[in-house]
């Protein structure tokens, strides 16, 4: 009987520590055949994600050097923060609205200290819009879903000759 029990809680402990690991191995890596495509949906990212998808700031801090195929946007964020989970479901919208066009990230500073630090980042949330040509804007602070898409139109989507002005 002990046998049987112990037999069962160590199956049952393998299979969740089975699952588990498939759960976090599917949140750390982005499917590679849409590595440049969020279907719509807002990612969360790693670290690792970062420098896989948008830029390897390891290997050269200095200048930006953006990898992927359409603009995108990262949300630095916080769990605790109240402005924050009021930016979270305008970038859901937003998402579902620029599928295809622009992806969107989000990264929560306290999991990945080191990207808030090499960004500086010292409010939340902090909202970095990066064209596919050209250099990054950082916005500090909440906006409305309007504000976010005027900058997703004329910074992010216009011609890339446009592409270096910054946002104010």
């Amino acid at each position: 009987m002990k046998k049987t029990i112990f037999s069962v809680l160590a199956i049952s402990m393998l299979m969740l520590l089975s699952c588990n690991n498939k759960a976090k191995q599917n949140a750390d890596n982005i499917n590679s055949a849409n590595k440049f495509d969020n279907q719509g949906k807002v990612v969360q990212m790693s670290k690792a994600n970062f420098i896989d998808l948008v830029m390897d700031f390891e290997k050269s801090p200095k200048t930006w050097s953006f990898k992927g195929e359409k603009p995108c946007v990262v949300d630095f964020y916080a769990d605790w923060c109240r402005p924050c989970k009021m930016v979270a479901p305008i970038m859901e919208e937003l998402a579902k609205e620029y599928e295809g066009r622009i992806n969107i990230y989000k990264v929560n500073v306290d999991n990945e200290k080191e990207l808030s630090q090499f960004f500086q980042i010292e409010s939340i949330p902090a909202i970095l819009f990066s064209p596919v040509k050209g250099d990054p804007s950082m916005q500090a602070g909440a906006m409305s879903k309007e504000q976010y898409k005027e900058i997703f139109d004329k910074f992010l989507l216009k011609p890339v000759a446009d592409s270096t002005k910054k946002i104010n």
